[in-house]
């Protein structure tokens, strides 16, 4: 398990993350609807959390949903680069009741996000425009390219956490040893 904390004037963040764990975590951010999605993808890609996150969210939850993306990121770039002896693209289509989310994957060290999830509004107290933000703060924090497209859905918590598991299992498959790889790149470096 590797661990890592950032600490601004808006949040005070510790993150540890176990890339090959069983799903397990302890998620705290301030914020529910984070920490649900957030345990969701722990139980689908298999990585263990630790999270803790202490933000100002009697702003309003910005800070902390960007900054766990930020740290949880970072730790997963930590985690597997240089890619070696991993499959490197990952996809996976999920669907929860009549919503389904693609997302395709590369851990390609160069970020890139593809977010076409067309929300607006909020689920509970969440806006869901922090979706987005939480995913480009991880995408360009764990130097993976990743096009997560909603292809259906009218639940608004249904498309978010399809949004988060699609992510998770994809992650899941582009992590997945495989020896027989290598290095998974003509340049003979990710």
């Amino acid at each position: 398990m590797i661990t890592k904390s950032r600490k601004t004037k808006e949040t005070d963040i510790t993150i540890s993350l176990l890339l090959s764990g069983t799903g397990v975590s302890k998620i705290d951010t301030g914020v529910g609807f984070l920490d649900h999605m957030l345990e969701s993808f722990s139980k689908h890609s298999l990585i263990d959390l630790d999270i803790v996150c202490k933000g100002d969210t009697y702003i309003d939850d910005h800070h902390s949903v960007e900054d766990v993306g930020i740290v949880l990121g970072s730790l997963l770039a930590q985690s597997i680069y240089p890619v070696n002896g991993m499959e490197r693209f990952g996809s996976a289509n999920i669907v929860m009741d009549e919503a389904c989310v693609s997302c395709d994957l590369d851990l390609s060290n160069r970020p890139y996000l593809v977010y076409e999830v067309n929300l607006s509004g909020k689920v509970g107290a969440f806006d869901t425009e922090l979706v987005e933000e939480f995913f480009k703060a991880f995408v360009l924090n764990a130097k993976i390219s990743a096009h997560i497209v909603a292809l259906r859905g009218k639940n608004k918590h249904h498309i978010i956490e399809a949004a988060f598991k699609s992510l998770a299992v994809a992650i899941r498959r582009a992590t997945q040893k495989n020896d027989r790889v290598g290095i998974p790149s003509t340049k003979d470096v990710l």
